[in-house]
């Protein structure tokens, strides 16, 4: 990956990771064991970051079924100038997330708890999504909650062939690879 990333990234991520190993013990937020976590949350969220480059400092980022902050911690903590929103119906998994908001902390997280459905309109310049519903789910969530034509990406694994593209809907893949997970795709959504 040729991204730049700010000073105390790496920081970051190792008190977020700490902190998740912290709440998994009481609260089951992940069965993903310690040694998987680096690799399936952190790397996998940064392969957004080229496709984050071109937004404007400020812009509205909207992450849809963020659960415990995947992949919008470490997107917040990459790109601070960003006004990342992270949504998702689950109380136990957002107060986590709140708690990681308060004690990194992240002033550019906003945490929303509820259905994307029921929640205000956004107006977002982008919208991420990992492992969350299938495509037809996540373009009705981004008419909602995206400015129009703006970029909805979304993180799937290499098999998404199989999953319709919504009519009047621009997808293209880009391709990228997990040193042990292997095969990815990222899915750019955009509707003309």
């Amino acid at each position: 990956m040729d991204v730049q990333l700010p000073e105390g990234f790496l920081q970051g991520i190792k008190a977020f990771l700490l902190l998740l190993d912290r709440w998994n013990l009481t609260h089951a937020l992940t069965s993903l064991q310690p040694s998987e976590r680096m690799e399936e949350l952190i790397i996998d969220s940064t392969a957004l970051l080229p496709h984050l480059e071109a937004l404007r400092p400020g812009a509205r980022v909207v992450d849809f079924g963020s659960g415990m902050g995947i992949p919008a911690v470490p997107l917040a903590l990459a790109r601070p100038d960003l006004d990342l929103r992270a949504m998702d119906k689950s109380r136990k998994k957002m107060a986590f997330l709140r708690q990681v908001a308060l004690e990194l902390p992240l002033p550019n997280l906003t945490v929303l708890i509820g259905r994307a459905e029921d929640l205000p309109p956004q107006q977002a310049e982008a919208g991420v999504a990992k492992a969350v519903g299938s495509l037809q789910l996540l373009t009705s969530w981004w008419l909602r909650h995206g400015q129009p034509g703006a970029p909805l990406w979304a993180l799937k694994g290499p098999a998404t062939g199989f999953e319709a593209v919504p009519d009047s809907w621009d997808c293209e893949a880009f391709p990228y690879h997990l040193p042990t997970r292997g095969a990815r795709q990222i899915l750019q959504l955009r509707k003309p």
